[in-house]
């Protein structure tokens, strides 16, 4: 029976230096709780002849990408954001649904920038970083056929 839904276990982050091909990324295996936001603008397009109905257009597109890790210097991954947050350089990531070679997949890959890295401590828990990325250039919307 084929499966009808995906599960968040199995999407996959890959991260590497500003440009990189999606085939020359590493895979973040110490990333959790993933949340890629897509937007869009708006732009009034109300004309009278809409019938006193406001009309939108989207705009310029933003994706934002949400995520927590471990707090685990030496892990490449951990080490690739901490330096982009640090030096306010950008990252290549490609945020998908699952393995970068597997049918189905799909998800965006670009180049993004680290606006958020802050370190939380709680009592019973492992130290973690929730990481805010944006993305600054697009290079494309990846569909594995």
């Amino acid at each position: 029976m084929p499966q009808t839904f995906l599960l968040g276990m199995n999407a996959k982050i890959y991260q590497g230096p500003s440009g990189g091909a999606l085939a020359s990324l590493t895979e973040m295996d110490n990333v959790r709780d993933v949340t890629l936001t897509l937007e869009a603008g708006e732009a009034d397009v109300t004309t009278r002849a809409n019938q006193g109905w406001r009309a939108t257009a989207p705009t310029l597109r933003e994706a934002t990408c949400e995520f927590e890790m471990l707090w685990k210097p030496g892990d490449a991954g951990f080490d690739a954001i901490k330096t982009a947050f640090l030096t306010s350089g950008t990252i290549a990531l490609a945020v998908l649904t699952g393995d970068r070679t597997a049918s189905g997949t799909e998800g965006p890959l670009g180049d993004f920038a680290i606006t958020n890295f802050s370190r939380n401590e709680p009592l019973e828990e492992g130290v973690t970083v929730s990481v805010t990325a944006k993305l600054s250039v697009f290079e494309e919307w990846v569909e594995v056929a």
